[in-house]
């Protein structure tokens, strides 16, 4: 009986590791490790790029069970930053992401497809400018492993691109300004 309830033991055990296997990472913008760009056609003459510098987020994930993965982000939308001060101001108006109004953007996954060798497609509702749709991002792991301080990290890459007038955007520079297109860059630290 004992060597029964041992064996149960030890496949329970066996069980319940490989199920609880996925790990959970802080976004690691304390340290710069992550990124989020866009990009916006200029009239179809030349693009104008910028970034979010103050955003933060979680994620769980496990490289062998990818499907399994979520992700949290929260973004502060007055962090806009294109290099052009007098920009930034009319990005921050009610023309384009009205902050004064709708401070945050917000990612919550809902589903991952994994499409093999470190490739998935993340699924999950955005929020901008008070309008929560659906949005994909094309992703790649880019590797995980042990920091050289006794941490242990994972990154990945993504990219999406959505029609600003979804999210109720109502400047219209034309049809060759209508999308913004999003680069992601993500590394993660396990908690």
């Amino acid at each position: 009986m004992k060597k029964s309830l041992l064996a149960t033991a030890l496949t329970a055990s066996l069980l319940l590791s490989g199920s609880a296997a996925a790990a959970d990472y802080v976004i690691d913008t304390e340290g710069a490790h992550a990124s989020i760009q866009f990009k916006v056609s200029h009239l179809g003459y030349s693009f104008v790029a910028g970034r979010f510098n103050d955003f933060k987020g979680d994620f769980s994930f496990d490289a062998d069970k990818v499907s399994d993965a979520k992700v949290n982000v929260t973004i502060n939308t007055s962090s806009v930053d294109s290099n052009h001060a007098e920009r930034d101001k009319h990005l921050r108006s009610p023309d384009f992401l009205n902050t004064g109004k709708f401070p945050q953007a917000t990612f919550v996954s809902t589903s991952v497809v994994d499409e093999g060798d470190g490739a998935f497609i993340l699924n999950g509702d955005f929020t901008l400018n008070g309008v929560t749709k659906p949005i994909a991002i094309k992703a790649n792991t880019i590797g995980e492993g042990q920091d050289p301080w006794g941490g242990y990290r994972v990154g990945f890459t993504g990219t999406t691109e959505f029609a600003m007038k979804d999210y109720g955007i109502k400047m219209d520079l034309g049809p060759a300004s209508s999308h913004v297109s999003l680069d992601l860059v993500v590394e993660g630290i396990r908690k």
